[in-house]
């Protein structure tokens, strides 16, 4: 069914770095989550009443409950689609994070409450009628559910959306509530035991735990967090594709939502290039990763004098005191400068995860071991990177 919406609904639904096809995605599962989960608590609705349990009615106002996170949802795609305005240069694509957080949320207060009714039916049992039609009920909603995570999952996969993600958990810790609900419901009709608070608070505590889970999928990209090793992989290799570039390091990126990215780096050239060509050079790689990326880009460039017989054999050495340090990944922005009558090494270094104690013992012991190789004839000016770069 959603296949053929996406045909129906969505112009060229491949061009997922348009943020218009982005949101036409958002808003299309939106509006499919919010009949079918509607269409869920109406049918659950009735088998509770007919069955008198509480698991049933817990499991009918959670789809309720989805069916208010897909309006959500909805709006939220809605409005991350808005244009840049003076307010918000770089546009309104955090508000998809913001309106998973709100998903989120909104399971959770739905957890606590079930749990909160599981809790008095399991201290005051009551008996479960059960036939059928109500199983019948129990068994489509399953299969509904995880008919809902197959489309979700794969949309979220395609565009990368964390809120879809979120309902996706979602709607697999539904059908196996559900699941849990249709098992007690049997074992009542078959055995006369009454379990029903007590599936009632397992679903209750299940829906907690998705709730949390979705909660921390939709934090991380609010908060900032580190881009995905193949989105580096894919700038480094679009960089290093241009022959005059000698190297890149120090990469930034900027996520102002999905497919809002600005990034930024340096790339090494050689002090000997035409500063006009290379200026070109820059421009073209910038266009590139925009076209390839949808990235706005801002590079600067690092001059590096490599025909400088005292930059060589400083460098060698440099290189080998490094490679005495294995949790060092590598460094840059190397260069010697001349000023008032002594000779500065300058140079940076990446150690991922290093505290503020590591960074120092490292300066001191770096500082210590080039004092030691050239005789003191230079002073090392050494700046730490706390996370992998380029």
């Amino acid at each position: 069914m959603v296949s053929f919406l996406i045909r129906r609904f969505i112009k060229n639904p491949e061009d997922i770095g348009d943020p218009a096809v982005r949101s036409s995605y958002g808003m299309l599962c939106g509006g499919v989550g919010i009949f079918l989960n509607i269409f869920l608590f109406a049918i659950k609705c009735l088998a509770g009443i007919i069955s008198g349990s509480i698991s049933i009615m817990t499991d009918a106002f959670n789809n309720l409950s989805d069916a208010a996170s897909s309006v959500v949802t909805l709006i939220g795609f809605r409005m991350a689609d808005k244009k840049p305005d003076p307010e918000h240069p770089f546009g309104h694509g955090r508000i998809e994070y913001i309106s998973g957080m709100i998903v989120s949320i909104m399971i959770l207060i739905m957890a606590v409450e079930l749990i909160r009714v599981s809790f008095g039916r399991i201290l005051r049992p009551e008996p479960v009628e059960t036939s059928l039609m109500v199983f019948g009920i129990l068994i489509l909603s399953i299969l509904v559910k995880l008919y809902m995570y197959i489309y979700h999952h794969r949309i979220a996969a395609r565009i990368q959306s964390s809120a879809l993600q979120a309902t996706a958990i979602d709607s697999v810790s539904d059908a196996l509530d559900t699941l849990i609900v249709l098992i007690c419901a049997v074992i009542a009709r078959f055995t006369g035991l009454h379990l029903d608070g007590w599936a009632g608070l397992i679903v209750g505590l299940l829906i907690f735990r998705s709730g949390i889970m979705a909660l921390q999928e939709t934090i991380s990209p609010l908060l900032g967090q580190p881009p995905e090793p193949g989105f580096i992989r894919t700038v480094e290799e679009i960089v290093r594709s241009h022959p005059m570039v000698m190297g890149m390091h120090d990469l930034i990126v900027h996520n102002y939502g999905p497919g809002r990215r600005f990034i930024s780096f340096h790339a090494e050239i050689s002090a000997e290039e035409n500063i006009v060509a290379a200026h070109d050079m820059i421009d073209h790689i910038e266009r590139e990763i925009k076209e390839k990326l949808g990235c706005e880009t801002t590079i600067h460039l690092d001059p590096v004098e490599i025909d400088d017989p005292e930059r060589r054999e400083i460098k060698d050495k440099l290189e080998g005191i490094i490679g005495m340090h294995p949790e060092i990944r590598g460094f840059h922005d190397f260069r010697i400068v001349h000023e008032e009558g002594k000779t500065l090494i300058v140079f940076d270094v990446v150690v991922p995860g290093a505290d503020r104690n590591t960074a120092d013992a490292l300066i001191d012991s770096l500082h210590r071991e080039i004092s030691y190789v050239t005789d003191n004839a230079y002073q090392a000016v050494i700046s730490v990177e706390h996370a992998e770069v380029l």
